[in-house]
């Protein structure tokens, strides 16, 4: 979520600040999502008055949780830091903190540049962050959680780290090696979780198909899948994250069979070229990753693929977008999203030159986009007619807003009904008619 809060206009009249009052600040990632949620749990266990991104700034202390994985991202991190830095400075914040992964990865330089934060702590610090707020780490709340998504839906971040060596990716910096959290515990998290209404289950990590090889020796999302499933209350669970080299086919076998995991699979792709996929270190080829969404969709020929891709990368020639344009168009992914290339220190691609400038490789994301943009429009009107179990999100301009099973939240198509013809309840499921599409949006009728 990049979602950053604008701070109210410096006036010459003191503020009054609500005395162990915080303020949690959330950049980047689904994954940082879950992280301030977690500590928003402890905080509010110690007694602390705890908000999300908070409508009022009356909060004595200002938490901000940052991303550091692009330049974009990064930036915006440092922007909201600098804001609130400036905002202590005139009264209007007496504590602040900084936590995530760019205070992990730039932790020193940050002390150094913006003198105004309190403290700066890494990704797994929650307790010395704690400690500095004379608050206890609670060992009996592990597994519980605000959220602060819509009460019906939730990410269960299911490992941390990854163990993966693209090129390209910062992430190892951060978040370290890979390390799964035992079944029994997510279990545990998602009955909480289900008490709390959550119907949908959205796990997450970095690389969701190493499940289980650190403390099981095995690969076991499978198994973790089907203990999920029977949670009374959990009618939806949905993967995000999966790598595709090496990837395992019991998870769609286990798709296949049970009803309440969704055909949908988040697999980031990140290239079409061999060239670019080898300087990417992905252990990929073009024509073994074709083989793959082959046979996945042999065995659900209805399941919804989403994919990324990266355009920039050294060394990337316009035969290159030229190939991955037409791999697009041959593979028809039903979902598709493009990032520029982020040249990051301490990557194996930061030894090369990083040629292009932004408008080009944001000139290459919007040829991809433009080929996506028609499939999605195709794939979409064949939708036309058809009904369709949707869980309604929220309501917005005059339409209530769902999606279906093969929509995951903030990234992926929506379903709009009129909000002056039906009625449905936020949180709800209800079978829609869809009676027309747009590229990125269907629009239907509760049946």
């Amino acid at each position: 979520m990049y979602l950053c809060k604008k701070l109210i206009e410096i006036s010459l009249k003191t503020k009054t600040l609500k005395k162990n009052k915080v303020n949690v600040i959330t950049l980047g990632c689904s994954k940082n999502l879950f992280d301030s949620e977690v500590a928003m749990t402890q905080l509010k266990a110690n007694g602390f008055e705890v908000e999300h991104e908070a409508e009022q700034d009356d909060s004595e202390i200002v938490i901000i949780n940052t991303c550091g994985f692009i330049d974009n991202a990064k930036q915006e991190s440092i922007d909201t830091i600098l804001r609130y830095a400036e905002a202590k400075k005139e009264g209007f914040v007496d504590k602040l903190y900084v936590t995530g992964c760019l205070s992990e990865r730039y932790k020193d330089s940050l002390e150094k540049e913006i003198t105004e934060v309190d403290a700066y702590f890494g990704t797994k610090e929650l307790p010395r962050l704690l400690k500095t707020l004379k608050a206890d780490y609670k060992h009996e709340l592990i597994g519980e959680r605000i959220i602060t998504t819509p009460n019906h839906y939730a990410y269960l971040k299911i490992s941390e780290g990854c163990d993966r060596a693209c090129s390209f990716c910062a992430i190892p910096l951060m978040r370290g090696k890979h390390e799964s959290v035992p079944i029994e515990q997510l279990v545990e998290q998602a009955k909480n979780l289900a008490k709390q209404g959550v119907k949908e289950l959205i796990l997450i990590a970095q690389e969701l198909t190493f499940y289980g090889l650190d403390i099981y020796k095995e690969r076991r999302l499978s198994d973790l899948l089907n203990a999920l499933s029977e949670v009374e209350g959990i009618e939806w669970i949905r993967l995000h994250y999966a790598y595709p080299t090496g990837f395992p086919m019991d998870i769609i076998e286990t798709m296949k069979s049970n009803p309440k995991v969704c055909n949908y699979l988040d697999i980031p792709l990140q290239h079409a070229s061999n060239n670019m996929l080898k300087a990417m270190r992905r252990g990929a080829t073009r024509e073994k990753t074709t083989q793959l969404i082959k046979d996945i969709r042999a065995i659900i020929p209805e399941i919804t693929i989403r994919t990324t891709f990266i355009v920039g990368f050294p060394g990337e020639t316009q035969e290159d977008i030229e190939e991955m344009k037409a791999w697009i168009q041959e593979m028809q992914f039903d979902r598709l999203g493009v990032f520029t290339y982020s040249h990051e220190e301490d990557t194996h691609a930061y030894q090369y030159e990083d040629t292009l400038t932004d408008e080009e490789k944001e000139a290459r994301a919007e040829e991809v986009m433009a080929v996506q943009q028609q499939i999605s429009l195709n794939l979409n009107e064949k939708k036309v007619g058809k009904t369709f179990k949707v869980l309604f999100d929220r309501m917005e301009g005059g339409y209530f807003v769902g999606r279906t099973e093969f929509d995951s939240p903030e990234v992926d198509n929506e379903v709009l009904v009129d909000a002056a013809e039906y009625y449905v309840r936020i949180g709800d499921f209800a079978n829609v008619k869809i009676t027309s599409a747009g590229d990125f949006d269907l629009y239907g009728e509760v049946v």
